[in-house]
């Protein structure tokens, strides 16, 4: 009995030490996996042919190595021991999940000809787009398994070696569907957006992030394109004031009117104050239909920040009679230098010249394709690509995409909304800079967790010599302060508790939209100066430790960071 009690012991330390060994193995290789994993993804739109399949086998082998480590026999016995047996199972979720996504998403885009994503001489092959159509779904689809299987892999008490794994990989994945995911609705929708059943008209906006609206900037200068058969022209242009203001008003959903009046109705340039792109897009095609008769498909919406990274593909763009475009200081050429340094009309006719030739350069300029789709990428990544469809079938393909520039009405994960709206008529804009974080706290006994969001404005405003067009109305005697509208909107299902402005209680503008409270909060910033806006809410019922983000983007992009926690009991 006392030798079979020490041959049954002899077994177990046997096993633990092998498991520990193969464990510190898989923990290896699902690391090295996800760096590898991390590379490829940029290969496969921004790198060379012969890197990304060198890049591939190593992460093959890689994503092998960590299946085999935690599928031997004594990994098995182990999965079925009462304390590690939970660990061990997820270890082996997680590795079989990172092999299969290296044996059927990435072989796949490699094959895949991402360049018939983007026109050739001024049109895109829609034949040759369609013919990879089915392959970027089968990729989109090996991806999307990849990230349930992942998100499905228990944390609670899975050990602190494999968490970092584990999360580094999940956040590798949600970028890589991301860009399966567009690559997937573009192959779909782009032939009849691009006229292959007809001609199509839209309207590509401008969104000027100088003067700040919720999805992203204020709708300026705007221009009709007209697409058939993959090719696109630039039919003719217009700006938002010569649309003029609208009395009576158009009809406003009743949530929106609560926190914005008629005021997104009445004028074009406000069209925007709430942060769903689709409701701003229909209300500015109608404006446009009423002044002019032009009736579209749908509305493109772009900033300054896209085109310089496009331009940053292209090269420098020519405009008439001024300096050439250059992607590293478009930005400021077109935010900061043309407001200095032009009058309104002069402004206007800048503007009315710059967008053409950079929309010319686009379509015909020979270009590096893959450093145009890592620009748009980025670009739909940043949400500072926004497209609706007045088409149903076509937004229905886009769903819940950030190509939409929607707020969805069900989170998967508690999402915060945080938006701005310039509240001066300035274009001070793009002199400030944002910062988010957000705490995830406490679980509630009614099923929801508490959140703890921070907020902070600063201004890098000069205390002088900006223009009359860049300060516009004064504030409380000083035309250098910034007044910025703050909207901060709970997750679906939750709540807003209360706000603080550096420290002290504020008056604070309610209401819904969509599901979420909202609160608005006037945030007036001098030159130099930080303040600082604090908002408490809760979500919905979820045992989530994590929580998302959603902003508007801006000239400079937001500083955040997200404070997560364990998970509520169930």
């Amino acid at each position: 009995m006392l030798l079979a009690g020490l041959v049954a012991l002899s077994l177990v330390v046997l096993t633990g030490g092998w498991i520990g060994l193969r464990g510190w193995q898989a923990r290896a290789h699902l690391l090295n996996a996800a760096g590898l994993a991390r590379q490829l993804s940029v290969d496969v739109v921004g790198g060379d042919a012969a890197r990304a399949q060198r890049t591939l086998a190593a992460l093959q082998a890689q994503a092998d190595a960590a299946r085999r480590a935690t599928g031997d026999p004594g990994w098995w016995l182990g999965q079925r021991s009462p304390y590690a047996g939970d660990d061990l199972g997820a270890v082996h979720q997680i590795a079989v999940a990172i092999d299969d996504l290296a044996r059927r998403a990435f072989p796949t885009l490699l094959r895949t000809d991402l360049t018939s994503l983007v026109p050739r001489t001024g049109r895109l092959d829609l034949a040759r787009l369609r013919s990879v159509s089915a392959e970027l779904s089968g990729a989109d689809r090996a991806v999307e398994e990849t990230r349930t299987r992942l998100a499905a892999v228990p944390t609670d008490d899975l050990l602190a070696q494999f968490q970092d794994v584990l999360s580094s990989l999940r956040a590798e994945i949600d970028r890589l569907a991301d860009l399966t995911g567009a690559a997937d609705q573009a192959a779909r929708v782009l032939p009849p957006l691009l006229g292959a059943d007809g001609p199509r008209r839209y309207l590509l906006v401008s969104q000027n992030p100088a003067e700040l609206r919720a999805t992203g900037g204020m709708f300026g200068a705007y221009a009709v394109i007209r697409a058939e058969n993959g090719r696109v022209t630039l039919a003719r242009q217009g700006t938002s004031a010569e649309l003029t203001r609208f009395n009576p008003p158009l009809r406003v959903d009743p949530e929106l009117r609560r926190l914005w009046n008629d005021l997104p109705g009445r004028y074009p340039a406000d069209v925007n104050l709430g942060p769903d792109f689709p409701t701003a897009a229909a209300l500015y095609r109608e404006m446009v239909r009423r002044r002019t008769g032009t009736t579209v498909d749908g509305v493109l919406a772009v900033d300054p920040v896209v085109l310089s990274y496009l331009l940053r593909a292209t090269g420098p763009v020519a405009v008439p009679g001024s300096a050439p475009l250059v992607g590293d200081t478009v930005v400021r050429t077109l935010l900061s230098d043309a407001y200095r340094d032009l009058g309104t009309r002069e402004q206007d006719a800048y503007f009315a010249a710059a967008a053409p030739a950079v929309f010319d350069a686009f379509l015909t300029k020979s270009a590096d394709v893959r450093a145009l789709l890592s620009a748009f990428d980025r670009s739909v990544a940043e949400r500072r690509i926004l497209f609706w469809s007045v088409h149903p079938e076509e937004q229905r393909v886009l769903g819940d995409s950030r190509l939409t520039g929607t707020l969805p009405e069900k989170d998967i994960v508690p999402t915060v909304g945080v938006f701005l709206n310039d509240g001066s008529g300035a274009k001070l804009g793009y002199y400030l800079r944002f910062s988010a974080n957000l705490t995830v706290g406490d679980c509630q006994s009614d099923g929801r967790r508490e959140l703890r969001l921070r907020v902070a404005v600063h201004s890098t405003a000069p205390r002088s010599g900006l223009s009359d067009s860049v300060t516009g109305l004064a504030l409380a005697g000083d035309p250098y302060t910034a007044r910025t509208f703050v909207s901060v909107y709970s997750p679906t299902g939750g709540a807003v508790l209360g706000g603080r402005l550096d420290g002290k209680a504020a008056a604070m503008g309610s209401g819904t939209d969509r599901r979420r409270q909202v609160t608005v909060a006037t945030v007036e910033v001098q030159p130099g100066v930080t303040r600082t806006l604090e908002v408490t809410l809760l979500t919905g019922k979820t045992s989530a430790g994590t929580a998302e983000l959603q902003l508007t983007p801006t000239v400079t992009p937001w500083t955040t960071q997200v404070v997560t926690a364990p998970s509520c009991e169930q």
